[in-house]
């Protein structure tokens, strides 16, 4: 189960996941890009079915869930990866409304999905999660300060849940993800001149990720690949919280 598959990092790793063979289920809630996506990788011969959902709400992903169990008869692997981000203002200048959909994105849409996918999971005795977080989640980027607060929670529930459920064979990660190149990005960018400079600065790399190369590393986490991490937040930053 791929959250956020409708674009960027989402769609990168449902594609990976379906090369590598794993049945996907693509969860986002433009429908249309999920169809497409979802008729892409069966023409390249994999597997893939549309569950359009908002995770912030947690009836629609139960139902994508339902859709994980009802065609491929259960869920093994999650990447929780649906996000949302703004080019903010100081902290006491930032409206509640977006503090309010900063956190249901990229917090409670994590939790929403931990929810309803570990009681799976714990059916079948094993599984594995990963959850998007973000240099911000381990610093204060720069970034609006509920999005930088949104992405420390993501790793706490990572953790919590890391240690919860590890002696019922599940597994929960996170990805430090820096600057990818996406549509969200390239929308960011755009509306702030001057911020790519600064964004490539940081990195020791002094460049952007592409989605794929984040995807990777989400699939390397889904697999027996990885088979004794768990509670990591793993850095796919280029080097951003090295330096």
């Amino acid at each position: 189960m791929v959250t956020g598959a409708s674009s960027g990092i989402g769609a990168a790793a449902a594609r990976l996941f379906a090369a590598e063979g794993a049945a996907v289920v693509l969860v986002a809630r433009r429908e249309d890009r999920l169809r497409a996506l979802e008729k892409e990788i069966a023409g390249s011969g994999g597997r893939a079915v549309a569950a359009p959902a908002d995770v912030t709400r947690t009836d629609e992903v139960a139902a994508a869930v339902a859709v994980a169990v009802d065609t491929y008869g259960g869920l093994h692997g999650a990447f929780n990866n649906a996000g949302w981000a703004t080019v903010g203002t100081d902290l006491h200048e930032t409206d509640d409304a977006v503090f309010q959909q900063i956190m249901d994105v990229n917090v409670r849409g994590v939790w929403n999905c931990m929810r309803h996918q570990i009681p799976v999971m714990l059916r079948s005795g094993s599984g594995a999660i990963v959850n998007t977080s973000s240099v911000a989640g381990v610093l204060a980027t720069g970034a609006v300060s509920p999005y930088v607060a949104a992405k420390h929670a993501v790793i706490g529930l990572t953790r919590a849940a890391a240690a919860e459920y590890g002696q019922r064979g599940l597994r929960v990660n996170a990805l430090v993800v820096g600057n990818t190149r996406t549509e969200l990005m390239d929308q960011v960018l755009e509306e702030t001149p001057g911020l790519e400079e600064r964004f490539l600065a940081r990195p020791i790399q002094k460049r952007m990720a592409a989605p794929s190369e984040v995807a990777e590393a989400a699939v390397w986490l889904c697999s027996d690949r990885s088979s004794f991490v768990t509670g990591a937040a793993v850095p796919v930053d280029g080097g951003w919280t090295a330096a």
